[in-house]
């Protein structure tokens, strides 16, 4: 009977595939429906969020990482959280080095009143 098992396979219900199918039409919908807000960091952090999500649901339920050691799932997924966080860190220091060279590299501004005559 073990063998069989074995030959078979795992088997996980149709039922959640079908669920987790459900959830990703209805994040791709609401992420078309950001399309009527305002263009800002409120609607892009949405889009963000239901891609994460979809992402995320594609890789746990499709991909069946959900059902994996937790060994191989940090194996996996550890290295691209590490360079998201890199990536972070380099965006805020470029963020930084920016802002620096606008504020000595640009010309000072008049001080108000004043007005140059050559």
């Amino acid at each position: 009977m073990a063998d069989a098992h074995a030959a078979t396979g795992q088997q996980h219900p149709l039922k959640i595939y079908f669920y987790i199918w459900g959830l990703l039409f209805l994040f791709s919908a609401a992420s078309y429906g950001t399309d009527f807000l305002q263009h800002g960091y409120f609607r892009w952090g949405l889009i963000l969020l239901f891609m994460a999500l979809k992402a995320g649901f594609i890789v746990a339920i499709f991909m069946h990482m959900a059902w994996e050691r937790l060994a191989l799932i940090w194996a996996i997924l550890g290295p691209p959280i590490v360079l998201l966080v890199l990536i972070g860190l380099m965006a805020v220091e470029g963020d930084y080095t920016e802002l620096t060279r606008l504020n000595f590299f640009s010309a000072p501004l008049a001080p108000a009143g004043h007005t140059e005559a050559h």
